[in-house]
């Protein structure tokens, strides 16, 4: 199990940088007011990663609340994704440019190609790689590539991507997929940890018996989770009493039949598209 110590710590990429484990996410997070307390709530609360991407449509809004936070740009890890209408090398230069200036930032911290569009990743890869290799991008990686979308980039890429973004939670493990990206050196990270929300519905007594045993609420379990398996997770939310909960997973460990539990509870049951059937 890689070190987990607290909200600022970090599990080091492939290039050496460091990425916050635990991070906001904020997808479906308006773009006004609502985006801007949740990243500025984030940030003061001990926070140093924010996620977004073009297709939220709230970058201005993250770029906003990063100023008004008391934490300078250069300790945030920023992130946002690339959207499918605009993958190909030139296009993704320009969308590229577009979302600096929509976040109001000169760099970022990583860039993923946000789905894998058919017939256009790989040139879109190609530009990633420029972005990098110019320094305007401190990482680069991807979004729900399945194994042989990563297969077939690596054919070609001339840099490993160094994160695969994927729906995670303990209902869709994808252990095969976790596996192949830590033994090509790519940090797995999660999005909707909680299955946009299902895991707090009635079938959630599946958590029960470790809530009351470490007393936790069934959010922190799975995030605890996440991050003990080396996964990073990004829960979105723009309430404060929430941020601080997702926060709260750092005195205490699942122990390895727990861990063990709830990997068994995997059904390959997606709550998102398919990366294979996406329309896109």
């Amino acid at each position: 199990m890689k070190k987990i110590t607290d909200l600022q710590g970090t599990f080091a990429l492939n290039n050496g940088v460091e990425i916050p484990y635990l991070g906001l996410g904020t997808y479906l997070a308006d773009n006004d007011q609502d985006v801007v307390d949740a990243v500025k709530t984030a940030l003061n609360l001990g926070y140093r990663h924010i996620d977004t991407a073009a297709i939220y449509k709230n970058e201005e809004g993250v770029g906003k609340g990063i100023r008004q936070s008391d934490v300078a740009r250069e300790e945030v890890f920023l992130v946002s994704k690339l959207w499918n209408a605009d993958q190909g090398y030139e296009s993704t230069l320009k969308a590229f440019e577009d979302s600096l200036e929509r976040l109001g930032v000169e760099y970022l911290d990583l860039y993923l190609i946000h789905w894998p569009v058919a017939g256009k990743y790989k040139d879109t890869w190609r530009a990633m790689e420029k972005l990098y290799r110019e320094k305007r991008i401190r990482a680069i990686g991807v979004s729900n590539f399945l194994r042989h979308h990563l297969e077939d980039l690596l054919e070609t890429a001339e840099i490993v991507p160094m994160v695969n973004q994927m729906e995670f939670h303990p209902y869709l493990v994808q252990q095969d997929l976790i596996d192949f990206c830590n033994d090509k050196g790519g940090q797995y990270e999660s999005w909707s940890p909680f299955m946009h929300g299902k895991v707090f519905d009635a079938k959630s007594d599946v958590f029960d018996g470790l809530t009351g045993k470490y007393n936790k609420s069934i959010a922190q379990i799975i995030l605890r989770y996440n991050l003990q398996k080396g996964i990073v997770a990004i829960p979105k939310s723009v309430h404060e009493n929430r941020i601080k909960s997702n926060a709260d997973i750092f005195d205490f460990e699942l122990s390895h039949s727990d861990m063990a539990y709830l990997d068994s509870l995997d059904k390959g049951e997606r709550t998102g598209p398919d990366p294979d059937n996406f329309d896109f």
